[in-house]
């Protein structure tokens, strides 16, 4: 009787595995069984063996064998099935990647998307407020008022020139592949809306920077716009359009908008203007004393009259984009430091540091506990900072509401982009160390050396020391390295430290001087005191 039960719960079971099968494999089902008749089980071959009889040894081993066949051909079927399925779905996702691989410009990246890890916590200043440039913020709702302002510019562009507009798209559309290659990730835009957007949005930036190239408000008004415009004037809207210019998302190619110029003057091969009307465009966000050098200006001036017919500078001719361009203005002129291997006691953990590893020197207060001196170094070039002498020299920086933005985007593109050097990111990482409390900012601008218009030393403070987060950063690649060596070196000397000490107690106020000289005096006088009478002992008259 056993036997049998074995054996009827077992063609159940093969029963299961073949419907499955059969769902499986797409294949239709055997007809239902007519309402209210059960469905029963097949019934299993009779056995000839009577109630209570026991079942031959000989018998038994012959239907388990037959059994265990039958399931473990059921269990291999099944299980072939499913690996093909999942091999299938490997394969396929190989031939993915092996097409994306095959297809994707990695080497032409340049307008990259900042990574989540940078952006969390300050999505705003990644994003812009008031004017899209590029797709990854094109048709944005918030975004949309400047529409009506950008087709105002290229109207106000076709009318100036006699151009038929059909000459600007078709020069946008044969670098349609150029231009989509420089972006990151896959671009919702049709082509019709791609050259649409590459036309309209590069020439609003080309009426912009012509008109602020001028000054005073002269280039407007030479281009055709009114004094009182709410866009083409100087006023504060002009303002938040920089900022918005100089994010990383929102970015043309700089070769279409130099070929987009190049029609508008008559030379459609010119190249390097536009890096020059781009520097004089963003003077305003130079984090510097003197912006820019009155003869930097008059030549830029100069050029865009003359529709640029020298050369400009190879560092700007071979540019990205107008962050890019912003960039290499703030560290051209002047050679820096060239990287050293950074030398410590640590120097055989990994270079790559996180969080726990980006201090380079200690802050301002320990420092100056240890005897080293801060001045003002008079450039125009915030990143050129020297020591030597126990002096610590650094350019004027000055920071407005503005500047966290700046700093983050230019790190952000240093972070993408692996042609970019990461001399910002050393710069912002130094300043960070140097600044761990409001004090240190105010030590900082009692000497002339950071200039703000927030609210607090405590806001400056907050602000660089939230600059750093989650940045990925290499000791060797920095060109303050061996400057940060010689300063430590420097700290850890004791003597320096006991003199510092000293005359921080003794020397920092005339009435601490004075105490001093009078406690010195009153010593010298014990001292030849006892003197004589030692010796008027040993020694009488």
């Amino acid at each position: 009787m056993v036997a049998v039960f074995n054996k009827e719960v077992l063609s159940w079971y093969l029963l299961t595995l073949k419907l499955n099968e059969a769902v499986q494999a797409n294949l239709p089902r055997s007809q239902p069984s007519t309402p209210g008749s059960p469905s029963k089980p097949p019934p299993s071959p009779p056995l000839c063996v009577t109630r209570g009889e026991p079942i031959p040894e000989e018998q038994q081993p012959e239907e388990d064998d037959k059994d265990g066949e039958e399931e473990s051909t059921a269990f291999a079927t099944v299980a072939h099935r499913q690996e093909s399925e999942w091999v299938i779905s490997i394969r396929d996702k190989l031939e993915q990647a092996r097409h994306e691989e095959a297809t994707v410009p990695w080497a032409r990246f340049c307008i990259y998307r900042v990574p989540k890890s940078l952006r969390e916590g300050d999505e705003e200043a990644y994003v812009p407020q008031v004017v899209s440039i590029g797709p990854y913020h094109h048709g944005k709702r918030r975004l949309r008022d400047m529409d009506r302002h950008k087709w105002r510019a290229l109207h106000r562009v076709l009318r100036r020139t006699g151009h038929d507009v059909r000459l600007y798209l078709e020069a946008a559309r044969a670098l349609e592949d150029r231009c989509r290659a420089c972006y990151e990730g896959r671009l919702a835009l049709s082509s019709d809306e791609f050259v649409e957007m590459l036309v309209l949005d590069g020439t609003f930036l080309l009426e912009l920077f012509r008109g602020v190239a001028v000054g005073a408000g002269e280039g407007f008004r030479d281009l055709g716009y009114d004094r009182n415009d709410p866009v083409f004037a100087m006023r504060s809207t002009m303002h938040g359009i920089q900022r918005d210019m100089i994010m990383l998302e929102n970015q043309l190619p700089l070769f279409i908008l130099d070929r987009l110029l190049g029609i508008q003057i008559g030379r459609p091969d010119q190249h390097g203007l536009v890096a020059r009307l781009a520097v004089r465009f963003f003077d305003p966000l130079m984090p510097t004393d003197e912006p820019l050098r009155k003869a930097d200006r008059a030549r830029i001036e100069s050029s865009t009259r003359a529709a640029a017919t020298e050369s400009f500078d190879p560092l700007t001719e071979t540019g990205l984009h107008c962050l890019d361009i912003f960039r290499r203005s703030l560290l051209l002129t002047g050679p820096k430091p060239e990287p050293r291997l950074w030398i410590k006691r640590w120097s055989h953990t990994r270079r790559v540091a996180d969080r726990r590893r980006l201090q380079l020197i200690h802050c301002v207060t320990e420092l100056r506990e240890a005897g080293i001196k801060f001045r003002k170094r008079k450039t125009d070039r915030f990143w050129d900072i020297k020591f030597a002498d126990g002096v610590l020299k650094i350019p004027r920086l000055l920071i407005h509401d503005g500047t966290k933005s700046l700093f983050l985007n230019l790190i952000a593109l240093e972070q993408c982009h692996s042609d970019c050097t990461k001399d910002i990111t050393s710069y912002v990482i130094f300043m960070n160390n140097l600044i761990n409390s409001e004090v240190d900012v105010s030590y900082l601008h009692y000497r002339g050396i950071i200039e703000h218009w927030l609210g607090s030393d405590r806001d400056v403070a907050d602000l660089f020391n939230k600059l750093c987060q989650e940045v990925v950063f290499d000791f060797d690649d920095s060109y303050l390295s061996e400057l940060s060596e010689r300063v430590n070196r420097y700290y850890n000397h004791r003597w320096n430290t006991w003199g510092a000490s000293l005359k921080h107690r003794y020397f920092g106020n005339p009435w601490a001087i004075i105490s001093l000289i009078a406690a010195v005096f009153l010593l010298l006088l014990t001292c030849a005191q006892t003197f004589y009478s030692a010796y008027a002992y040993y020694h009488p008259p």
